[in-house]
């Protein structure tokens, strides 16, 4: 509900790591966001910090963030922020992570040719039952019809 969306404007900093889970596609890769400033005495543009997200996509983006970025790229991505602090083997430590949303190129460096994917290329990917939008007459559910309602994803509203 209160979850805090990002957007972050960066470079990819690792080749995308693309794992078939359970849950279904999965991939990670890490994001490379650097501040720029103008350094008004050497009159140029300077870089500030670099901080690191590791960008996390699930299900179709995961599949096709790896088929479409490489290390480098300029990309904008969308989220949700996830701030972790753990402590193992007495270190203390921090990971910043954003479970994408949306994941493109950044077109202010260059061009990008976007290709919709096939239905037949999808075909690995898990498949659930269509749920029956319709309510019978009754009230009532049939089992399938229960058990896909059930496992129906939960409408947006906007």
């Amino acid at each position: 509900m209160n979850e805090t969306m990002v957007c972050a404007v960066g470079r990819v900093a690792t080749q995308p790591v693309y794992r078939e889970m359970a849950s279904g596609p999965s991939a990670r890769f890490r994001l490379a966001v650097t501040a720029r400033y103008w350094d008004r005495e050497k009159n140029t543009w300077a870089d500030g910090h670099t901080n690191f997200f590791t960008v996390w996509a699930n299900r179709q983006l995961a599949t096709n963030t790896a088929a479409s970025l490489t290390v480098g790229e300029p990309v904008i991505v969308q989220g949700r922020l996830k701030v972790r602090t753990d402590v193992r083997e007495g270190q203390s430590w921090t990971s910043a992570d954003i479970d994408a949303v949306s994941i493109g190129h950044d077109l202010a460096w260059g061009t990008s040719a976007f290709r919709r994917v096939a239905k037949a290329e999808t075909a690995t990917a898990p498949t659930r039952p269509e749920p029956n939008w319709e309510t019978p007459q009754d009230g009532s559910l049939g089992s399938a019809d229960a058990q896909a309602q059930d496992q129906a994803e939960p409408a947006v509203l906007t």
